[in-house]
């Protein structure tokens, strides 16, 4: 067996589970009440499903580029670029980790802005901080590596993040980087501020 494919497995049996859990109950409380919602590079949809099972008032479906064996909520394939839907389809567009896979995030933003009505929830990565790029990049090979996803490691700072929400004219109406994804003592490694969730609505949303 291959390296990342050991590591992977071993990955996916001590952490994932936790990981998946920590996430989606972070989540079903940021995303807005009554909300139709579109988990974009959802994967295997584990954590959508998860956040269904305490936010019944949602209703989760995801888009992805590879469409996985077994999925735990519906998926629809996409080229990674043009989202498959009609302006305005969807309530909330949600992205869990998946931008610093794409070269064109903005252009992937611009997606989820047209398809969804009252904005974004987005967990992702800040490159900040001593090692920070190449902690980032350890974590997202073990990951995904084995699943044969993109890897370009594509992290944005504060600043960069910052500076896309003005372009695309956001606000944030949550931001939150203590996550508590790992257990001590590898929280201190993988924890430190690396990590972030928030929910975006337009400037001009009434």
């Amino acid at each position: 067996m291959k390296s990342s494919k050991w590591i992977g497995w071993l990955h996916d049996r001590r952490v994932l589970s936790r990981r998946a859990t920590t996430l989606a109950g972070l989540l079903a409380k940021v995303i807005p009440g009554n909300a139709t919602v579109l988990d974009v590079g959802s994967g295997d949809g584990l954590v959508g499903y998860l956040i269904g099972q305490d936010r019944v008032d949602l209703q989760i479906s995801g888009v992805d580029v590879l469409i996985r064996r077994d999925t735990h909520i519906p998926i629809t394939q996409f080229d990674g670029k043009k989202l498959p839907f009609e302006d305005k389809t969807f309530d909330v567009c949600l992205f869990i980790d998946v931008l610093h896979h794409t070269s064109n995030q903005l252009d992937l933003l611009k997606e989820a802005l047209r398809v969804s009505r009252r904005g974004l929830v987005i967990k992702d990565h800040l490159k900040e901080g001593f090692l920070s790029y190449s902690t980032l990049r350890f974590m997202d090979w073990i990951g995904n590596a084995h699943e044969g996803v993109a890897l370009p490691y594509n992290y944005w700072t504060r600043g960069e993040w910052n500076a896309a929400f003005e372009a695309l004219n956001l606000k944030a109406m949550e931001w939150k980087t203590d996550l508590g994804l790992y257990p001590w003592p590898a929280s201190l490694v993988f924890g430190r501020g690396l990590h972030f969730i928030g929910y975006f609505t337009s400037r001009f949303h009434v």
